[in-house]
């Protein structure tokens, strides 16, 4: 990796931790296309080993807004799904993959527009945390069926509750793919030494999260992967 692709991705990575620390969502949504652009070889395990510090650090700052009932829900049926997304994962061919990810996020964030509200129940979770696992170990990219999931909760209940979900599937599929030998240790080396862009964004959301609209943000987040997703899908 040369150092032009480092100081794009060091900045993405950066900004994408702040949006996610502030919102609860985004970090994949902003990563995971930019990454492919860059380099396809990056996804998924350098998107799922960075988010691992970001939600453990969002996960302990807003603890006391957890749904602890729902992450349960979830979690259950994202470990299920797991193995399912790592089948997906072996199914699309490699040169493939960047415009498997584009498509996966265009979906994602289409579908977060348009969904109306509604009161998440068992079967919302479950759908949830299916999805995700599914989505998330192929490609990365799982946050939306859970934002769409807590849109309407307090920001801080889906700023915990999604970073705890997000921590335990991503530590469930780097553990996966590893046995499976789809795991490489050059791209948890690269997500390492981008932990200083990740720590500044964090830190960051901190000072604001408390301030922000989360409700313009994320629809910032989804037009940007939006927009992103259609140009990963473009240059493949």
């Amino acid at each position: 990796m040369n150092g032009a692709t480092l100081a794009v991705l060091a900045v993405t990575v950066a900004a994408a931790a702040f949006v996610q620390g502030t919102s609860g969502l985004g970090f994949a949504l902003i990563v995971a296309p930019v990454a492919g652009l860059l380099d396809p070889g990056l996804l998924p395990v350098f998107v799922l080993t960075s988010m691992i510090p970001l939600n453990l650090y969002v996960a302990w700052r807003e603890r006391h807004s957890l749904d602890l009932r729902g992450a349960r829900w979830i979690t259950a049926a994202r470990l299920a799904a797991t193995p399912a997304g790592l089948a997906l994962l072996w199914l699309i061919p490699k040169d493939d993959l960047g415009a498997a990810v584009g498509a996966a996020t265009v979906l994602a964030a289409v579908v977060s527009l348009v969904v109306p509200s509604f009161v998440p129940g068992p079967g919302a979770y479950v759908g949830a945390g299916l999805v995700t696992g599914l989505t998330e170990t192929a490609t990365g990219v799982g946050g939306p069926p859970l934002a769409l999931v807590y849109q309407h909760r307090p920001p801080g209940e889906l700023r915990a509750t999604v970073a705890v979900c997000f921590l335990v599937g991503e530590v469930a599929s780097l553990a996966l793919l590893f046995a499976t030998g789809r795991g490489h240790a050059a791209d948890v080396g690269r997500a390492v030494l981008l932990l200083p862009a990740l720590a500044a964004g964090a830190w960051l959301s901190r000072l604001v999260h408390q301030r922000v609209d989360a409700k313009k943000m994320r629809v910032f987040v989804l037009v940007f992967a939006l927009v992103s997703g259609v140009v990963l899908i473009a240059g493949t």
